[in-house]
């Protein structure tokens, strides 16, 4: 059974892009260079960073993030000195390539997960969204990594160029050995803002109809599945993180949001100014937090309505929930007769 992951108050993520450049150029990638810079920050301004989001007392969870975060030369190093500062876990999103031999300057004790994205079950899929030869570049990358002993998760972000592809995954990730798997929806933001004719979004019916059943089928592989609400019904309260949980959306040219949605916007609640993490003045994307309607978040509303639906008195059939609002299912495996 498929259980909510409530928010928790002292919940503490950090999303740290070190950079925004990447060797890839996926459709949907959601770095906006307008918005979120050109920049790769130095490791010192990094290191300082991160001490300045650390809290004494509740666990904070550190995601290396990009662009491509293998990019940047000194991930080992801040990878190394993350973990000295005491961050409760620490994870690296990449796309699999794996650049300067970040491979052989850590190792698995040094963090918990690389988390690899793949978009397809196959090459013609995975390419079609991320470029030509990443499928095979990304495969390689994952049996390597697990031949190192490191683990790794793998995400999939569904749209409606790959929905029809997502049941053909939890054989794929069984042969691979991967024993984790997010299913990510897409945002409408960044590149995939730009082209306003194509619908990639999808539709509540389509979510329901394959997302929980894949999500089934790979926790019955003995795999653990996590993927996001999404829709809520009339029925069930919309709660949103930013005001019940600290998530920390932290670019290179020192905006930090709190609300992934608000990326494309000078919405951010933060700016690192002199190295010390500042509260900007109203109005920012917190205060949007509070305001409640029938649709439930109001980012999505806003700026990506495609997946709400209205039935002729002109009101909602459902909610939309906070995008860091998950499901998730524990993987097991049926007992062979």
């Amino acid at each position: 059974m498929a259980s909510t992951v409530a928010f928790h108050k002292n919940a503490r993520n950090v999303f740290f892009h070190i950079l925004t450049v990447c060797n890839l150029k996926c459709r949907h990638c959601y770095i906006n260079p307008e918005q979120h810079g050109l920049e790769m920050l130095p490791a010192k301004t990094i290191k300082r960073w991160l001490k300045e989001l650390m809290h004494e007392k509740n666990k904070t969870n550190l995601i290396f993030i990009g662009g491509e975060p293998t990019l940047h030369p000194d991930l080992h190093a801040l990878i190394k000195a993350a973990g000295k500062m005491g961050y409760g876990s620490i994870t690296v999103d990449t796309n699999g390539f794996f650049f300067n031999h970040v491979l052989e300057k850590v190792t698995p004790e040094d963090l918990d997960y690389f988390s690899v994205g793949l978009d397809g079950s196959r090459r013609e899929i995975n390419d079609f969204i991320r470029g030509k030869g990443s499928y095979a570049k990304c495969v390689a990358g994952i049996k390597r990594v697990l031949e190192k002993g490191f683990k790794v998760s793998l995400i999939y972000t569904v749209s409606q160029w790959n929905l029809r592809d997502l049941k053909h995954m939890p054989a794929l990730l069984e042969d691979l050995g991967i024993d984790r798997f997010f299913i990510q929806v897409i945002g409408i933001r960044g590149r995939s803002a730009r082209d306003k004719k194509e619908r990639l979004q999808i539709t509540r019916r389509e979510w329901a109809a394959v997302v929980p059943r894949v999500a089934e089928r790979a926790a019955r592989l003995g795999i653990h599945v996590t993927y996001p609400k999404v829709f809520l019904n009339k029925s069930e309260p919309f709660e949103c993180a930013g005001l019940v949980a600290e998530n920390y959306f932290v670019f290179p040219n020192g905006r930090v949001y709190q609300c992934p949605l608000c990326e494309d916007f000078s919405l951010h609640s933060y700016v690192f100014e002199q190295n010390r993490l500042t509260l900007r003045p109203p109005i920012t994307e917190k205060n949007l937090f509070e305001l409640s309607i029938p649709e439930g978040c109001v980012m999505n509303k806003l700026i990506q309505p495609g997946n709400l639906t209205y039935d002729k008195q002109g009101k909602p059939r459902y909610k939309i929930a906070c995008c860091l609002l998950k499901e998730e299912i524990e993987a097991y495996r049926l007992a062979l007769a």
